[in-house]
């Protein structure tokens, strides 16, 4: 069986970022499917190109037994015009180089958000194929935009609101990574049977052979690893380092790996506040991401007091860091909280740097066996759960059922 799935932001595990759709693939190629991911080669986070293209407008290329169509998009710097244009381009190109690609017809299609125009161009291609037309969502749109304070009367945000519940009704499924979208979903007139959760996970094999250990250091590392954009929310780690710095805690310092619009900002904020106590470092490799998460004390995700997270979330980074075995401070008000939930590190409310610093401490102060403990917590609970083999079995029945 041939499956297509397209998702402008999709990677292999050698750049920086989620692999989600990469793992899922490489799982249903172990199971004897054949799998195509349709991506821009354009990076959201390093904001450069990645591939060499020449004179063509794509390049296909094999990585570990998956297929990957690289798309050659305009290029943007920050979140204005250019990075519509940059999504426009995905769409426009992905469509055109699928119906003139010389490859096996595939018997279904998959388009993924962030943005809604790459699952359009799914839907079209559905339609020329005359294949069945999965829909998944990984972030709300237009929700998240509003919730993030562009205004619903937007006209870019009325677009994608009529777009949303034209791909919603005419999908044969709609799979969601947020375990509360169906309520988003079925507000909007979309019959519940239609919907499946199918969460981020982490394939665990890329673990195995990490140690996890907390063997005495000079300093005690909190580590944030991913984008750094304005809806990360950063400035809460500065704020949280200078009050550690205000009460003498010179032992712990806090990295932050990784790239994006907001990078520079921060790092010219940390200089001029003489936080010696913050460290940048390069984005990493997914590949690589376990051996940087070994190597810290506690682990570090925020998101913003948003209402969007009323649905809940799932954030890539998450089942990484759970995956590793050491503590979390999760900075969060979403419906949903596995750190809480299987007590696998401290849960602070968003926005909120006096109780971050708060939670760094009394991690700082516990024992190596507590802290191993909710170490262990987080990694029972996504091998459990959040395994890719585990997520795949979902997946691959909501294809079975289009079929």
């Amino acid at each position: 069986m041939n499956i297509w799935i397209f998702n402008h932001y999709a990677i292999t595990p050698d750049l920086p970022g989620g692999t989600r759709h990469y793992d899922f693939a490489k799982e249903l190629t172990e199971r004897g499917y054949n799998v195509t991911i349709f991506a821009s080669s354009f990076h959201y986070s390093l904001l450069r190109e990645t591939k060499d293209y020449g004179k063509s407008s794509y390049i296909i290329e094999d990585y570990d037994g998956v297929k990957f169509v690289w798309i050659k998009t305009f290029p943007y710097s920050k979140n204005d015009w250019r990075r519509v244009l940059n999504m426009l381009s995905y769409s426009v190109r992905a469509y055109n180089v699928a119906k003139k690609i010389d490859m096996e017809k595939p018997d279904v299609i998959i388009g993924s958000s962030v943005h809604l125009f790459a699952v359009y161009t799914a839907y079209l291609l559905s339609k020329y194929y005359k294949v069945p037309f999965i829909m998944e969502v990984r972030d709300l749109w237009p929700q998240t935009l509003i919730d993030m304070g562009v205004s619903r009367w937007n006209p870019f945000v009325i677009l994608l609101g009529i777009l949303e519940k034209f791909l919603y009704k005419r999908a044969q499924k709609i799979i969601s990574v947020l375990p509360k979208a169906y309520e988003y979903i079925t507000s909007l007139g979309i019959p519940l049977e239609k919907i499946e959760w199918i969460p981020n996970g982490v394939d665990l094999k890329r673990v195995e052979h990490i140690e996890n250990n907390f063997e005495k250091k000079t300093r005690f590392k909190v580590l944030y690893t991913g984008v750094h954009g304005i809806t990360d929310g950063l400035d809460i780690l500065l704020d949280s380092a200078k009050i550690l710095k205000e009460r003498g805690y010179s032992d712990i310092v806090i990295e932050l790996v990784g790239d994006g619009y907001e990078k520079k900002r921060l790092m010219k904020r940390a200089l001029e506040e003489g936080l010696d106590n913050v460290f940048f470092k390069d984005p990493v490799k997914k590949d690589k991401v376990p051996e940087i998460l070994s190597k810290a004390d506690v682990l570090f995700v925020n998101l913003l007091a948003k209402n969007i997270y009323k649905y809940g979330m799932s954030f890539n980074k998450l089942f990484d860091y759970l995956a590793s075995g050491k503590p979390i401070i999760s900075a969060s008000n979403a419906s949903n909280n596995p750190v809480e939930e299987v007590k696998a590190g401290i849960t602070v409310p968003p926005e909120d740097p006096e109780a971050v610093a708060e939670a760094i401490i009394n991690l700082y102060k516990m024992s190596e066996e507590e802290r191993l403990k909710m170490g262990e917590n987080g990694r029972k609970y996504v091998k459990e759960y959040h395994d890719i083999p585990v997520l795949v079995d979902k997946l691959e029945k909501v294809i079975q059922e289009v079929l």
